[in-house]
């Protein structure tokens, strides 16, 4: 589903990673693991077309990203990515519901349809009851499982999670964890997360290690 190939990045003229291969296929979570300033978040943006590589090719399905056409590329997000961020990024003016359908109305969709695709995707995260809410009445593990109900709610084919349990204690990790694993697959989404967090990698598919500018079996 998601392939990563010859990819390299530079800052300053210092390499940050080079010759990246990465292959992730539908429905498998991998998480990549390194040490701080590696480069994990800038492959991560890179992958979702935020950054552009200095060279290499990231391909998700039958379609190879432009980082030539920025129009393009935020069109190609969000059709086709789905993030899970560290602080949870919902809009505290809407409710939850509303934040978990905005991917939808952000691609057309009905309100009615929207909603109800929104209610659904709550309920399968264990947050029946919480759509009226506001964001800042949640918990962390339920902003987070809002986050991930987001993350999903347009059926993407990649999702992409950046330290998903950085600001949760352990038990909510674990909660916050079970329900990303579930939701992988069930979706057939790629995911691809970074971490710092044992927990978290230990429960990925597959985890890579990016040290050295090379990405390499954990």
């Amino acid at each position: 589903m998601l392939e990563v190939h010859g990819l390299a990045k530079s800052f300053g003229g210092q390499p940050l990673f080079q010759a990246i291969d990465l292959d992730v296929a539908a429905g498998e979570w991998v998480a990549v693991v390194g040490e701080s300033g590696s480069g994990k978040s800038t492959l991560l943006n890179i992958v979702a077309g935020i950054d552009r590589p200095d060279r290499g090719t990231v391909r998700l399905g039958e379609t190879a990203l432009d980082y030539g056409d920025d129009d393009a590329l935020s069109a190609w997000r969000r059709r086709n990515v789905g993030f899970v961020f560290q602080a949870f990024h919902l809009l505290p003016y809407l409710d939850v519901e509303e934040n978990v359908a905005l991917p939808l109305a952000l691609l057309g969709e009905a309100r009615a349809p929207r909603l109800e695709r929104a209610r659904a995707m709550l309920a399968s995260m264990g947050l029946t009851g919480f759509e009226r809410r506001k964001p800042t009445s949640l918990s962390g593990g339920e902003a987070q499982r809002a986050a991930i109900a987001r993350a999903l709610v347009h059926r993407p084919a990649l999702l992409l999670a950046d330290e998903p349990t950085g600001n949760l204690d352990e038990a909510n990790a674990a909660i916050v964890l079970d329900c990303l694993a579930r939701a992988v697959r069930e979706s057939g989404a790629a995911a691809l997360m970074v971490t710092h967090s044992t927990l978290a990698a230990g429960r990925a598919d597959r985890i890579v290690r990016l040290a050295r500018g090379r990405l390499r079996t954990a």
